[in-house]
């Protein structure tokens, strides 16, 4: 045998090889997409169901309630706090909720329109909320009408605006000095 044939051999049987080897890999691939889909879980509460503890939270006088979930050391949530407890108003309740205690920095609530609630890490569990800054709009009647992450501005007062339709109202309400409002801290509220 020559070299050349030698060679042209050893070449389709290394060609060969390659093919068994990728056509494994595209095997493995496959397997571990469909386990991952059928593994897949959905992130927060289910659109309709009913929110859980809702009794706890719920608004004093009958409206949306729009829960925030928030994380220490979040710069998002940092940044988007301020903006959501500005838009309580009458008619939509906002709940600001921590699964540790409440930051020094957190915004500072409107009375019983917007309070900011900690140590609520069984919360977070129910909700399945995995990643914050995270929004839930409630329904008068305790059911979830929409819930989604609100890592933006834009997404945080289409949320807001949707509570405001739900309320029957147009917008933002501004408070009447909004700046000498006293925080309402709840600890681990249960």
């Amino acid at each position: 045998m020559s070299f050349q044939t030698s060679a042209l051999l050893l070449s389709w049987v290394a060609i060969l090889l390659l093919a068994f080897v990728v056509s494994g890999l595209v095997r493995q691939v496959h397997a571990l997409t469909a386990g991952a889909a059928s593994v897949a879980r959905r992130v927060g509460p289910a659109v309709g169901a009913p929110a859980p503890r809702f009794e706890p939270l719920a608004p004093a006088v009958p409206g949306p309630l729009v829960l925030v979930f928030a994380g220490e050391g979040c710069r998002t949530c940092g940044s988007l706090l301020p903006r959501a407890a500005q838009h309580a108003g009458p008619g939509v309740t906002i709940r600001v909720c921590y699964p540790g205690a409440v930051p020094a920095d957190a915004p500072e609530p409107r009375g019983a329109l917007a309070e900011v609630h900690g140590g609520e890490a069984e919360l977070f569990q129910l909700y399945q909320i995995v990643a914050t800054p995270y929004g839930v709009l409630v329904d008068a009647a305790g059911r979830v009408v929409e819930a989604l992450p609100i890592g933006s501005a834009d997404a945080l007062h289409g949320l807001l605006d949707r509570a405001d339709a739900l309320a029957g109202r147009a917008g933002p309400t501004a408070a009447p000095n909004a700046g000498s409002t006293t925080k309402a801290v709840t600890e681990g509220a249960r």
